[in-house]
């Protein structure tokens, strides 16, 4: 595919990587010349300094005949006028990041329509989405979803008591839309057959319908019905999604935002949840919010380093399971080490949408 996309920071980069690598041509516009040259040296991508607001870049780096045109820029109201004029020039699929609310799910106004844009991508919405299935999904090593969502992929520790130890495949009973690809057991891994026996301490890989799946895998991974405790810091936009997300009785939710101004109006808006306005550097603030007695924690403030402070901090004081949001990729691979259980990259989240747009089908 030819793919031009507008605006080299950390989701255009991303961008621009992951689907060159795969043998897409790949075009990048970025205003600033600085962007281009690091990523000149870091990637074989072509590069052109330009505004994808101004058709005259746009045609110069090729949309009369892209199959793709991304803007993914920091700022929306240039990637929906950048991602509108890519297709009025002749981009056969239009994609726009956002990150307000007010265009990506506005259900008075449809600004997709408006614009004539294929899709809308919001990585705070997907990344909120993502860290509330991992909630849902306990036993969940891993989840991704494929085929425009139809299709999800869970890897699961099987439970001690789970009922299905000692059975083989075809008494399992797994739904019809389901099956179970993969068996990691000890230092093997293997494809499982119909004389296949579960055992303890096996890890399996189910996929299927996303409707169908959970139901598959309770029967591996069994966990206690009583209501979880998630203590969320940083009342940021993809904050409330997360909160909007994770609303059910199952969870109790609690969320710190530092802000006063913000706090009261989070308070308004989300009455379900617990809303605490307090001084993240004050040491005692997760201690009098007894973090230890916290099923998952996440860190979702707006300044990466933070995210990593608090939640080293929280799995240092006993919380069961640690997050922390990373918009940039400069600290991922330091997180394990600092005992944080996962992290959630928007860019990552933000471009495995994209490529799930990217897929055949109606």
């Amino acid at each position: 595919m030819n793919i031009v996309i507008c605006g080299a920071g950390e989701v255009g980069r991303h961008a621009a990587d992951v689907l060159g690598a795969v043998g897409h041509s790949v075009t990048i516009i970025d205003a600033d010349g600085g962007k281009l040259s690091a990523l000149d040296e870091a990637m074989d991508v072509r590069s052109l300094l330009g505004s994808g607001t101004h058709v005259d870049t746009l045609i110069e780096a090729g949309c009369e005949s892209a199959d793709v045109f991304i803007a993914a820029t920091n700022i929306d109201e240039i990637n929906l006028l950048a991602a509108s004029l890519a297709a009025g020039v002749g981009a056969h699929r239009t994609v726009a990041r956002v990150h307000h609310s007010a265009y990506f799910a506005n259900p008075e106004f449809d600004y997709a329509a408006q614009f004539g844009i294929d899709h809308l991508v919001c990585p705070e919405y997907t990344t909120a989405t993502a860290i509330a299935q991992s909630l849902r999904s306990p036993g969940a090593m891993a989840v991704e979803r494929f085929a425009r969502e139809r299709i999800e992929l869970q890897q699961v520790a099987v439970s001690d008591n789970a009922t299905v130890i000692g059975k083989a495949l075809p008494d399992l009973g797994l739904p019809p839309a389901t099956r179970l690809a993969l068996i990691e057991r000890r230092e093997t891994t293997f494809i499982p057959n119909a004389s296949t026996v579960i055992d303890q301490g096996d890890i399996v890989t189910l996929i299927g319908e996303t409707e169908a799946i959970e139901k598959a895998r309770k029967k591996f991974h069994t966990s206690h019905d009583r209501r979880k405790r998630v203590l969320i810091v940083g009342g940021t936009g993809m904050g409330v999604w997360l909160c909007r997300a994770l609303r059910n009785p199952m969870f109790s939710v609690r969320l710190i935002e530092e802000n006063r101004d913000r706090a009261e109006e989070l308070a308004a808006k989300l009455d379900w949840v617990t809303i605490i306005c307090a001084n993240l550097n004050d040491a005692d603030v997760l201690d009098e919010e007894r973090v230890d007695q916290c099923d998952s924690f996440i860190a979702l403030t707006e300044d990466d380093e933070k995210n990593i402070l608090l939640a080293a901090r929280a799995k240092s004081m006993g919380a069961h399971d640690v997050i922390a949001v990373q918009q940039r990729s400069t600290y991922l691979h330091l997180l394990k080490h600092v005992g944080i259980d996962r992290a959630f990259s928007p860019r990552k989240t933000a471009v495995s949408q994209i490529q799930n747009m990217l897929e055949p089908g109606p």
